[in-house]
Parts: C-alpha cells; sequence; structure tokens
C-alpha cells in the first residue's frame, strides 16, 4: 500500500511539473517568433481557440484534482491495518444522493462544455466576412500547396501573402478550401485551427491576422509520403507591402534574352506538361506555378531554402530533398541543367 501510495504521488509530481513546464514555456515565448507555438494567437479564430482550450483545461484541470485529493484520501483513510485483519469493513449497498451527484455534476459539465464550445464555433464559423476581405482559394496537393486570389488575378505556391488587419478597419482573409488528390488539413496555429481539405468537399475558414511578420504551419492530416514535409509559410503584410506584392505577382514572367537557352530547355522539355510560367508556352497544373520562383524563400513546400544550388539539385534530383515527391528527374545534360537553372533563377 506505501508502493502504491507513493506511485500515484509521483504521477501527480510528474504531471504536475509538465504542466508547469508548458504554461511557463508559453509564457516566456517571444511574441515574435515565427513557431508554431499555439499559445500566441495572433488572430481572432486562433486567440478564441484558445481562450475555449484555457477554459476546458480549467474545468478538467478541478475534476482531475478533485478526483486525485478523494483518492489519495481513500487510500490513506481506509488502508489496510493490522488491527482490522480478522474484521470486515462497513457494507453500503447504495446510496441515492451519491448516485444523483454521480449522475447530475457530470451531465451539468458536459453541457457547459459542449456550450462553450458550440459558441466558439458559431462565432468562428458564421462569421460574417467584410467587403475588403482578401478572397484565397487554397488548393491541396501532394505534396504542395496552391494559391488563388481569383480578385486579384494572381496564381502562387507554398508561400501565402495575406494583409495584416487593423482591427480599425478590419481586412480578414477568407479561405476556400479544396484538395485535388487525398485529404489534407491546413493549420496554421498562431492564425486559426485546422481546417481539412477534402475531395469535392469545399471547406472555409478565415483569419485576420493582427501583427505583420512570417508564420509556419503544417499539413495536419497524413496525406502520403511527404506529409512531413508540406509545409505552410505565411506572410503577413502591411497593406503597402501587400500591394506592392500582388503588382509584382500580376506582372508576366521576366523576358531576358540572356537566359534564352534555358528558357529554350524549358519549353521543349517535360517541364511545361505540370508548371505554367506566363508569357510562354508552359501551362501545366500539375505542379506549382513558376511565373515568379524565385520571390518565394523556399522550393519543394518549403523542404529547402530556395538557393541556385538546391533549386538545381531540386531539379536534377527531386529525390535529395523530397523522398516520395511526385516531381520526376528531368535527366538532363549539364550543360541544359545549367542553362535551365539559370533560366529559373530570373523569374522573380
Amino acid at each position: 500500500m506505501h508502493s502504491v501510495r507513493n506511485t500515484i504521488v509521483r504521477t501527480a509530481s510528474l504531471s504536475g511539473a509538465f504542466l508547469f513546464c508548458c504554461m511557463t514555456t508559453a509564457a516566456a515565448a517571444d511574441p515574435a517568433s515565427t513557431g508554431t507555438n499555439i499559445f500566441d494567437p495572433q488572430s481572432t479564430p486562433a486567440r478564441s481557440i484558445l481562450h475555449l482550450s484555457t477554459f476546458v483545461l480549467t474545468v478538467t484541470g478541478i475534476i482531475f484534482a478533485v478526483v486525485f485529493t478523494l483518492l489519495v484520501y481513500s487510500i490513506s483513510k481506509f488502508r489496510a491495518r493490522s488491527a482490522d485483519a480478522n474484521s470486515e469493513p462497513a457494507q453500503v449497498y447504495g446510496s441515492t444522493q451519491i448516485e444523483l451527484a454521480w449522475t447530475i455534476i457530470p451531465v451539468l459539465i458536459v453541457v457547459v462544455l459542449f456550450l462553450a464550445t458550440a459558441r466558439v464555433l458559431h462565432a468562428i464559423q458564421d462569421a460574417p466576412m467584410p467587403t475588403s476581405a482578401v478572397e484565397v482559394t487554397v488548393i491541396g496537393h501532394q505534396f504542395w500547396w496552391e494559391y488563388r486570389y481569383p480578385r486579384l488575378g494572381v496564381v502562387t505556391a507554398n508561400e501565402l501573402h495575406i494583409p495584416v488587419s487593423d482591427p480599425a478597419h478590419p481586412t480578414p482573409t477568407s479561405l476556400q478550401l479544396l484538395s485535388a488528390d487525398t485529404d489534407h488539413s491546413f493549420w496554421i496555429p498562431e492564425l486559426a485551427g485546422k481546417t481539412d481539405l477534402v475531395p469535392n468537399h469545399p471547406n472555409q475558414m478565415w483569419m485576420d491576422p493582427q501583427r505583420t511578420g512570417t508564420f509556419l504551419g503544417q499539413c495536419a492530416q497524413y496525406c502520403g509520403t511527404q506529409h512531413a514535409k508540406m509545409l505552410l509559410r505565411v506572410s503577413v503584410d502591411s497593406p503597402e507591402d501587400f500591394a506592392a506584392w500582388v503588382r509584382e505577382q500580376q506582372r508576366p514572367a521576366v523576358a531576358d534574352e540572356r537566359v534564352a537557352i534555358g528558357k529554350r530547355v524549358f519549353e521543349t522539355t517535360a517541364c511545361i506538361n505540370c508548371h505554367t510560367i506566363n508569357g510562354t508556352v508552359a501551362n501545366g497544373r500539375f505542379g506549382p506555378d513558376l511565373t515568379h520562383l524565385m520571390s518565394r524563400s523556399t522550393i519543394a513546400a518549403g523542404a529547402a531554402p530556395n538557393t541556385p544550388e538546391n533549386l538545381r539539385l531540386w531539379i536534377q534530383d527531386p529525390e535529395a530533398i523530397k523522398r516520395g515527391s511526385l516531381m520526376p528527374a528531368m535527366q538532363l545534360s549539364k550543360s541544359d541543367l545549367d542553362a535551365l537553372t539559370d533560366y529559373l533563377e530570373t523569374l522573380r
């Protein structure tokens, strides 16, 4: 019995220490960090989810404390004693009051948690969008993200740009979520909750980030071999920076005669079957739009920094960066590979 009490006390101590570490880590987190800190919400949906989670954690923590206290009390108070070895404890064959209590109290707790959750779901899912909202269509692919801005005529991939939302003049971003192949899940912890992308079943979500910066996310639904490297990168820009980014993205691809050989390599190989570059014959839809490829900081959906060396390796041997990727190795000669890389580097 002494061993059992020690085990319970040790387990409680470790649980308390773990919760304390989690809360202190969250409290000490740098608000300007670009991590995926669920305790540092920067958007109304994420803040609502944090408040609900804190409430639920508080309620369940109180339940845990009450149950654990009663358990320790019962073990200590009614433990076996040598003096009682030959006697039988008092037998209780039912208590209406206790049975009503352990039925009514849990029901009330569940009702409260249900109402609190329903309130947050309604506030997030049924929030009206102002006319100033930026509309983006998000399409999940194995294993990358496609972003289309229908009102702005912009198509890009993997790195989502949205404007910061001033509470005085809200500019939320409304996302329509689609899937081109299998189930995915769009999740940027600091900006919004998880929302699934299901084939033939459009979903909606929105976010109104209240500070600029870069926010990271992840596909949160297993979707195949490279699910773990289907990363999300959201750049929240000032209104001026966002407008400038849109103007740059609306321009056709740069035409530089110095890389004409690389352009010809691109247009005469299988590249054009999957990729689009505005102003060329390339009009593929299976892979990311490359019109402004070098305006992105990463390639392969965040798997590697967008450097000339990594870009060359990605064309030559995608498996070296992202094993299981659907991008084929192009099997180009060294001269053609160099020329193609030089051409892609001009697409800013």
